[in-house]
């Protein structure tokens, strides 16, 4: 089959991206190190494995004080390409999306696109835009609802992310994600790969890189200047696990090549929840990008009044603003 290859056309009326062309298949591996004890909620325990030495131990050891003191239950994954370190935590524990979501929806727009060897229109570049960038609801449900559950679970099933469960009657924020399949996801954004276009991929992260100030906290929290961030965020209040707050981002440059997914529930309030990931997300930035006190990098500092779209629920549901 010959696949178009596209071009990402640049933010204007006639923004579009070609969805097609493939790469070669991601293969990730990484050497096991020994490691120790549980972090967060008891049974728990942060696995880091790492091609550097050391860095496993560290990681494990400041993830696992980061969340020594925090309610909730938090997962959390890690990959960086340049070091071949992997970190896990409750990697197949499931939590309703909230926006995190939202992403995902983009990218099987345009891998639906990208099948039938054509562009975006206008109006669907303009409901992408929004929808990542500012975060926009009834972007995304018009793009949902334009999908479908059909093409969503084919996106779902061509990345392997077999435990993602769609939300059902529209509900999009409430889709079942672990941490596991939002790395894989991530993973596809930030590699060549046959899902998704290199011009697909660019465009997505190009989008997750303009994000509102407002919702740039999370997984970006102490990340190092030389490094660029892409993020996508989302909060949700139910009757049940109280706060849902998630972040996910990937970090590329100065040599370094990285993916951060936190998600939680269980706070007691949003800022809470933000707290906790920030927390997680500043270690481990650290201990991948060291900063002396000579050098002049500097750490990002996120916004202090996190912000993010209220996510459609049942009306049964409580939801936050």
């Amino acid at each position: 089959m010959t696949h178009r290859i596209a071009r990402v056309a640049r933010a204007s009326r006639r923004a579009r991206v070609l969805a097609a062309g493939v790469g070669a298949g991601l293969v990730v591996s990484s050497v096991a190190v020994a490691f120790a004890p549980a972090a967060g909620a008891a049974g728990a325990q942060v696995s880091c494995t790492s091609k550097r030495a050391g860095l496993a131990e560290k990681l494990q050891a400041d993830i696992t004080a980061a969340l020594a003191k925090r309610k909730g239950t938090v997962a959390v994954g890690l990959h960086d390409r340049v070091t071949g370190t992997t970190c896990t935590l409750r990697g197949g524990t499931a939590f309703d999306s909230a926006s995190v979501v939202k992403v995902t929806v983009l990218a099987a727009l345009l891998h639906d696109a990208k099948k039938k060897g054509r562009y975006l229109t206008d109006r669907e570049a303009k409901l992408a835009n929004a929808m990542i960038t500012k975060s926009d609801n009834a972007s995304t449900s018009t793009l949902w609802k334009q999908l479908g559950l059909t093409k969503v679970k084919a996106f779902l099933t061509a990345a392997k992310m077999t435990q993602t469960q769609p939300g059902a009657n529209n509900y999009w924020g409430l889709t079942r994600i672990t941490v596991r399949d939002e790395q894989r996801l991530l993973a596809l954004l930030t590699a060549k790969n046959s899902v998704l276009s290199d011009n697909s991929r660019a465009y997505i992260l190009k989008l997750m890189n303009k994000v509102v100030t407002s919702q740039r906290w999370g997984t970006p929290a102490g990340a190092p200047s030389t490094v660029k961030a892409h993020v996508k965020n989302g909060w949700l209040s139910r009757a049940t696990h109280g706060w849902r707050v998630h972040s996910v981002g990937t970090f590329k440059g100065g040599g370094r090549d990285y993916t951060i997914t936190v998600l939680t529930h269980g706070n007691p309030d949003m800022k809470y929840g933000v707290n906790t990931i920030q927390g997680v997300a500043k270690v481990i930035h650290k201990d991948l990008v060291p900063v002396t006190a000579s050098s002049s990098t500097q750490r990002y500092v996120p916004t202090d009044r996190p912000a993010e779209a209220t996510v459609p629920v049942p009306t049964t549901i409580t939801t936050g603003g």
